[in-house]
This record gives C-alpha cells, structure tokens and sequence, in this order.
C-alpha cells in the first residue's frame, strides 16, 4: 500500500486520467502488437468508443500507426495497430573506465547506429567528442525527431543536481554533465547509473516471467554495482545512492577499495578483483592485463584461471545472498562479462546463496550477456518512460 503524502500532493484532473488511458494502451500495443482496438478494448477494460478516441489521438500524434487488415470469419474485420517505432530517436550512451559506447535507438530500442569509442581522460574531453557525434548522427537521419540523451555513467547521480557524484574506477571529476551535453547538442539528458540502468533494461526489454515486479540487477565489471526495480518501481534512495552493496564490507580485513573502505564486496568479486588475484597468486610469470584474458585460458582449461572464477564465484554468490535475504526478489539478473561462463559458475554461485539464504529457496538468478548492450538499452528506457510510465498527478 502506497501512503498517500498529505504534505506534498496534487489532486487529479480529467487530463491526468486521459493521460493515465493513453499510457496503458500505449504499453498494450508495445507489448502486444499487432493489436486489433477490440483486444485493447478486452485488455484496458477501457470502452469501445474510448478506445477509439484514444487510438485516434495517438495515430494523429504518430505514436501508433495502422497496419494489415485481420480476417474472421464474419462481421467487420479488425485493423491492426503498430508502434510506430521510428516516430522518434533516442541517444544511449555508456561511459565505461575505458571505452565508451554511443547508440541511436528507435522507440522500440532497437539501435539505427551503435558504435565504440575510447573514452576521455576528462569529462569536458567527453562533452566535446561524443556532443560532435551526435550532431553527426542527427545529420546522418534527417527525418526522425529526437526525444533526448541518456547517459549510462559507473558511478551515482545526485537526484537533486544531476552532476555524478561516486564514480571512483572512473576517475573523472564531478562535473555538470547534463548541463553541458544539453547545451552542446540542444537535446534532454537524462542521467543514471549503469547498475539501475541495466535494471531498467531488464525490467522494460527483458524476457521474464509475466508478473514479475521485484528484479534486482548486479553489474559486474571493474567494480559491482546494484540496479533493483522493487514493486515495479526504480529504487533510487533520497539521494539517488541506494544500491552502493559493492561498496559493503564483507571482510574488514581485506584489500583497500578504491572508495576508501576495506574488503569491499567488490574487491573480491569484480573484474578488477579477478585480474589482480590471478596476477598475485601465480601469473607473475605470464600475468593478464584484462578479465577477458582470464576468461580466454579458462576455456583453454588453464586450472589458475579456473581458480580465480571459482573464488569469484564463491565471492559472488556471498554478495548475492545478502541481495536475496535483505530484498527478496523474485529475479536476479548478473550483467558483465561473467556471464560467458555462466553456464559453469552458476552452480558455484547458487550453492552459495543457498547455504547463507536458504530460506528464500524461490529466487531465480540468472545472467544477461554484454552482447544485449543492456547499459544503452536501460538508459534508452530511461529517456522514454515520460510517454510510457504512469504520469506525475497534476
């Protein structure tokens, strides 16, 4: 039950409730298209002339287009109604410690122009090179109209001035990012973590059982970072910092993190973690530069590099455990490179979940691989929840 907060509230009007009809039937036809207005009619509970109306205004803004004729066998045939997916743009971009990817992405999220880049060592050297290649890419198609940028960063937004202000495997200073790249290009920013990025990636385009409202995404990369949707909604904390588990101490004796703290959950179970273990323990000899190094002897049966994912995996699966006894989810969604080999760890992973959280037996983990670019995906899901969310009352 959602209190009601009688200290900052506005009442509803006819429009909001227009606008509430509009969005479900909007998400209908995104989710189910092609659609007949008499299974949306069925689906909203909404009635036929209702519907009607409704489609019609959303056919004359271009968000629904009309396609085939459906046949029966009597009585008047159904036309079908489409997301009109090309109606508008959006510009994902996910700023890695190293690379950076830049998307064009229709309403449907799929990417019209995906591409890779290093990234700047500064965060003006960043506003000045990607700025340049979405005015580019906005020359590239002329016809579409865009809805805006989001920016996928490793690191936390502060809600209230949109300036990132945690990314420490980043090592850029807080900076007005938003500000900056609006100014540059002319379009929206929307800024977010990769971590609730990848949640809402999961939550909008994943393939999850219907109903599902409790997902909680971990990244695993340089460091770890947490995503959690919690009863159909992005948890982001009064200060857009909720979901900092990779910076929770698991071991007050272990390594220095870069945060500060010590034995971090992170410095034990991220990508970084894996390198510098593996270096330490007995690759002086022939050490690794990247996790993808590590990944690569694994599957040529190298037994060091099998020991250092199965001592990530154990240091994982301790992570998640407390996700699963502190949150409950129904899903769990790892994202990152681990996930190549996630056929062969996951046993290790979910043997130590369920040894310190065995009384949530339910929980389903279960991994997304990088090749679904969910950080562009989720931060394109960022920019268009203003037409697909239900509305701020007014």
């Amino acid at each position: 039950m959602r209190k009601i907060d009688l200290n900052n509230f506005q009442v509803a009007t006819s429009e909001t409730a227009r606008d509430i009809n509009s969005r479900i039937m909007l998400n209908l036809v995104r989710k189910h298209q092609p659609i007949s207005r008499a299974d949306l009619m069925r689906q909203s509970g909404l009635q036929r002339s209702t519907v009607s109306v409704i489609a019609e205004q959303l056919i004359a803004e271009g968000w629904l287009r009309e396609g085939e004729v459906g046949l029966l066998p009597r009585g008047r045939r159904p036309t079908f109604l489409y997301l009109n997916e090309n109606r508008a743009g959006i510009f994902g971009i996910n700023i890695q410690p190293f690379s950076t990817d830049i998307g064009l992405a229709n309403l449907a999220g799929h990417f019209l122009a995906l591409e890779t880049m290093p990234t700047p060592h500064s965060s003006a050297a960043f506003v000045t090179k990607f700025s340049s290649r979405v005015r580019e890419l906005m020359k590239q198609h002329p016809m579409m109209t865009y809805e805006g940028i989001g920016v996928s960063l490793p690191g936390r937004v502060d809600l209230s001035s949109q300036k990132f202000i945690f990314a420490p495997n980043l090592g850029w200073h807080a900076a007005d990012l938003k500000g900056q790249l609006e100014n540059a290009t002319g379009l929206p920013v929307s800024l977010e973590n990769a971590a609730n990025a990848c949640a809402l990636s999961e939550f909008w385009f994943g393939k999850h059982a219907e109903g599902v409202r409790n997902l909680v995404v971990v990244t695993v990369s340089e460091g770890i970072g947490v995503g959690m949707i919690l009863n159909g909604q992005l948890v982001r904390g009064a200060s857009g910092l909720a979901g900092e588990f990779g910076h929770v101490t698991i071991d007050e004796n272990g390594p220095k993190c870069g945060c500060g703290n010590h034995g971090c959950w992170e410095v034990f179970a991220s990508n970084s973690a894996a390198v510098h273990y593996y270096n330490e323990t007995g690759g002086r000899k022939n050490p690794v530069k990247t996790y993808g190094e590590i990944l690569a002897r694994a599957q040529q049966g190298e037994p060091l590099a099998w020991q250092t994912l199965e001592r990530m995996a154990k240091y994982l699966g301790k992570g998640i455990a407390m996700l699963v006894m502190g949150l409950a989810p129904d899903v769990i969604v790892i994202v990152g490179d681990i996930a190549h080999v996630w056929e062969k760890i996951s046993p290790m992973v979910g043997g130590v979940v369920q040894q310190w959280a065995s009384t949530h037996p339910a929980v389903k983990i279960t991994a997304s691989g990088p090749a679904s670019q969910p950080r562009l995906r989720g931060i394109v899901a960022l920019v268009l929840q203003k037409h697909f969310v239900a509305p701020t009352v007014a």
